[in-house]
């Protein structure tokens, strides 16, 4: 990832309220030292990309991390400790490093939660239905909380069964020339993309026939500039081809059509003026589970206190149109609280399409960390994992250098893949990417998925609650 992609991205991030020590760089004047501390991420991550297997370029950055007390690096260098820690499957640590508040503001819309005529829907329905009417649907995420990603990765084959027929993803590397041939990401694909939750919502879209195409700015444009051309290129597909359908996956802000964006305008207002299209604009940032702290928004806590859901829901009027947050947006998605199961999110079940696969550390051969990857039987070793999670003795974000290697001991970590139904290759590396073990493994279709068993149920009964229960208590409850 260049410098100025890194810059703009980490600044804007601050500026849209990061998490714990915000307040403290206020009081230090801080953009010279912001500054200072990106250009030291990007050393400190080019010196990781230099190791040999993602785990060994983890730890790099983990003892960076743990090394400084600097409250100023720590705030920067976070967000690109979160990535790393997204990348290796670690969620929940990733959340810790970097989280956004959501502040309530001004021109936030009243909770629709009990009012008259509003009632809670499964976005995963509703959204593609309201897709209709658009040429292009464009869906947000954060980049360091893959739970953003799981929504867009289910949505895609009912938005391909309205006629969607290109995706085009912020992350993608135009240089990687062969990746619709190919049909699957490898780190050469995009930055997020080595994320396997982002690699799933690109391989869906290539297996789906959608057109997968990138869309980024050239290094050289900042700011608006890269807004603007960013909506240029995805306004080309429409002049090289009318019966284009997009689906576009965007971060933050970059999907709001109207209100204040960096002091210029979004991508998608510049979409709007080269086009004049109207884009479908599905938020799914704001309202999400900082694992239960302070820094969720207000509305996020009093609906999933009242109707604890366990699908991602959206709200929608009487008349069948949707409630959003803020201006800017068409919809926002409330997703259901973070639910651990052997130190794994459930939520990687993606709404039912994966199960849950028991792994023994004793895999590891004793050898700890480990990273366990499960890669597709039929993608080769350059292709990024379905699923992988590093197991160890002690926490992965454990405060100073302990001897990794251990021998002998009586303690094995456990821990969960989630996979779709099928063969795959799950392979053994440790912290000098050696080879540990290496093995094929069949997933069948399960109904007892670990944490996600209720899925197909709970789904029906949201359906039936939503057209005809008023007591919303129940809705996509647990039973």
């Amino acid at each position: 990832m260049p410098v100025r992609t890194s810059l703009v991205l980490v600044l804007f991030c601050l500026a849209a309220s990061s998490a714990r020590a915000q307040d403290d760089l206020a009081k230090m004047g801080v953009r010279a030292q912001q500054i200072e501390a990106v250009e030291r991420s990007e050393e400190i991550m080019q010196t990781a990309q230099r190791h040999k297997g993602l785990l060994a370029q983890y730890q790099v950055m983990r003892r960076a991390y743990a090394t400084s007390d600097n409250a100023n690096f720590r705030v920067i260098f976070g967000q690109y400790l979160s990535w790393y820690q997204t990348f290796i499957g670690d969620y929940s640590d990733a959340l810790q490093s970097f989280s956004i508040k959501e502040q309530p503001q001004a021109d936030d819309a009243p909770l629709p939660l009990g009012q008259p005529g509003w009632h809670p829907v499964l976005a995963r329905s509703y959204i593609p239905t309201l897709a209709k009417s658009y040429k292009a649907v464009f869906l947000n995420e954060a980049h360091n909380v893959p739970l953003t990603r799981s929504l867009t990765v289910q949505l895609l084959k009912a938005l391909r069964a309205e006629g969607f027929n290109t995706f085009a993803a912020e992350t993608l590397y135009r240089t990687d020339a062969d990746l619709q041939k190919r049909g699957y990401p490898t780190a050469q694909s995009g930055f997020y993309t080595r994320e396997p939750i982002y690699a799933e919502m690109v391989r869906e879209a290539l297996k789906l026939g959608y057109r997968v195409v990138a869309y980024e700015a050239d290094d050289q444009y900042q700011g608006d500039a890269r807004e603007a051309q960013q909506a240029r290129h995805l306004a080309k597909l429409f002049k090289d081809d009318p019966n284009t359908r997009l689906v576009v996956n965007a971060g933050y802000a970059h999907i709001q059509k109207e209100g204040k964006f960096l002091g210029a305008q979004s991508m998608a207002e510049h979409f709007m003026d080269d086009t004049g299209m109207q884009p479908l604009s599905v938020e799914q940032t704001m309202l999400i589970s900082h694992d239960g702290s302070a820094l969720d928004h207000p509305y996020y806590t009093a609906v999933v206190q009242s109707l604890d859901p366990s699908q991602p829901v959206v709200f929608v009027n009487k008349e069948g149109k949707p409630w959003s947050l803020r201006p800017g947006y068409d919809v926002s998605v409330f997703f259901p609280l973070t639910r651990m199961h052997d130190g794994r999110p459930t939520w990687l079940a993606l709404g039912g399409l994966r199960v849950a696969y028991y792994v023994d550390g004793g895999i590891c051969q004793d050898h700890f960390p480990c990273l366990i990857e499960a890669r597709y039987a039929d993608e080769p070793d350059d292709a990024i994992p379905a699923d992988r999670m590093v197991l160890d003795l002690i926490p992965l974000t454990t405060i100073g250098d302990i001897k990794f290697t251990t021998s002998g001991s009586k303690v094995t970590p456990t821990g969960e893949l989630y996979l779709r139904p099928g063969n795959y290759r799950l392979s053994v590396t440790d912290e000098d990417n050696r080879t540990l073990s290496r093995q094929s493994i069949k997933i069948k279709a399960s109904p007892v998925a670990v944490a996600d068993s209720t899925t197909a149920a709970s789904d029906k009964r949201c359906e039936v609650t939503a057209a005809t229960d008023t007591s919303l208590s129940r809705f996509c409850g647990n039973p």
